[in-house]
């Protein structure tokens, strides 16, 4: 089973080991494409042109220490990946509290999507940066359809002959899209919230809680030793771990949608 994740734009505060290598990271096909997007990153960051860089990634004038972290990119220590990602849906899957079983689970199955790297993998030792995926960077573009062009062999590479559990973000997803049999056993997730109003059950999508289910829900899949081989073992999977799956109908060759209901938050 494939597990694709998004980052989260909250990161630890700096690394703490060797500088970055971009060639010993997973996925090495990516290696020129990470070279690419990171040069004209750190370019961007350490020109006289703050303002332009700010815009470039969507930073406030109280982030401009974002940008000098950028410009130090190839020089900064760093750290595995899945100590760098701090966020919401990191804080509920709490790699760092995972029995062995599941931790070795997590490293062989995991796949964070990114900006700036394409995707990693948790132990990939990389450094905190700032580059959303909406960013669009001089020489390279919008990075939303550069790495549209170069993810896709490595991706369906990484996916191999299982199940992908895509919990990515909507921007991140776009980056690269299942097709044909890779997609049939693709499966994504949609979080509502069902509360009762008035005495009428309504549902909602829910931001915040979203994440934190989705980190929940790979944390529980990795802690029981889950190893579907088919999306329909998966989505058995999650049931059996008292999940409210509830599967809605898609268009042929897309991937399988679940919405998953929750009530509390």
């Amino acid at each position: 089973m494939l597990i694709l994740l998004p980052p989260s734009e909250g990161k630890a505060d700096a690394g703490t080991g060797r500088r970055l290598d971009p060639s010993r990271l997973s996925l090495p096909e990516l290696t020129e494409a990470r070279e690419e997007v990171l040069t004209a990153l750190v370019a961007l960051c350490a020109g006289p042109d703050e303002a332009a860089a700010r815009a470039a990634l969507g930073l406030s004038e109280g982030q401009r220490g974002e940008l000098r972290r950028n410009a130090r990119l190839r020089e900064a220590a760093t750290a595995p990946a899945g100590r760098i990602y701090t966020g919401v849906l990191y804080e509920a899957l709490d790699l760092a509290t995972l029995p062995p079983a599941a931790e070795r689970a997590a490293r062989r199955s995991v796949l964070i999507s990114s900006g700036l790297w394409g995707a990693v993998r948790l132990t990939d030792r990389i450094p905190p940066y700032r580059c959303p995926v909406g960013a669009r960077l001089p020489g390279v573009g919008a990075l939303s359809a550069y790495w549209r062009r170069a993810l896709g062999p490595a991706m369906s590479a990484a996916a191999g002959a299982g199940p992908v559990l895509d919990l990515r973000s909507g921007a991140y997803a776009a980056t690269w899209a299942p097709r044909g049999e890779l997609a049939d056993r693709t499966v994504t997730v949609r979080v509502l919230h069902e509360r009762t109003v008035d005495g009428v059950p309504t549902r909602a999508v829910v931001s915040h809680f979203n994440k934190a289910t989705k980190g929940r829900l790979v944390r529980d899949l990795l802690t029981a030793g889950v190893r579907p081989r088919t999306a329909d073992s998966l989505v058995g999977a999650l049931r059996d771990l008292k999940y409210t799956v509830e599967e809605q109908p898609v268009a042929a060759g897309r991937p399988r949608q679940l919405d998953v209901v929750v009530t509390e938050l």
